[in-house]
């Protein structure tokens, strides 16, 4: 008996942990992308970098947009910190995108920004969705 206490005991534990190292937050969508939500996810792996998946509903086909770009880029800015590209978020045919990627960072701002090159090493243009992460 005492033996399945201490491992539903752990069970409890190991839930609670879980829970305090993920989160969901909402991304704000700009104007110009009225219809568009999106969330982002985030959890840490056991190297204690921040995992993040981000999900986006209704987001406008760049190339829809005025004036048409060629990609969306999502950013991670650590605080006191210059915007380090994370990647492209990839829209399909149903107007949904989506990103995963992996960060150091446990407190960050993440934008997408419309851009005329997947190639961008810095972001030029204009923020469609952003939103803050604090995984501490």
């Amino acid at each position: 008996m005492r033996h399945a206490s201490l491992v539903a005991g752990i069970l409890i534990l190991c839930s609670i942990v879980g829970i305090a190292f993920a989160g969901e937050v909402p991304l704000i969508a700009d104007p110009s992308v009225p219809g568009a939500t999106a969330k982002i996810d985030f959890e840490h792996d056991k190297n204690h970098n921040i995992k993040f998946h981000i999900e986006a509903k209704h987001l406008a086909r760049p190339d829809s947009l005025t004036p048409a770009k060629t990609a969306y880029i999502v950013w991670i800015q650590p605080r006191g910190k210059d915007p380090e590209k994370a990647g492209v978020l990839t829209v399909d045919q149903n107007l949904e995108g989506s990103f995963r990627g992996t960060t150091p960072y446990q407190t960050f701002d993440v934008f997408v920004t419309a851009e005329d090159s997947p190639n961008v090493d810095h972001p030029t243009g204009p923020q469609i969705l952003k939103g803050t992460v604090q995984a501490q």
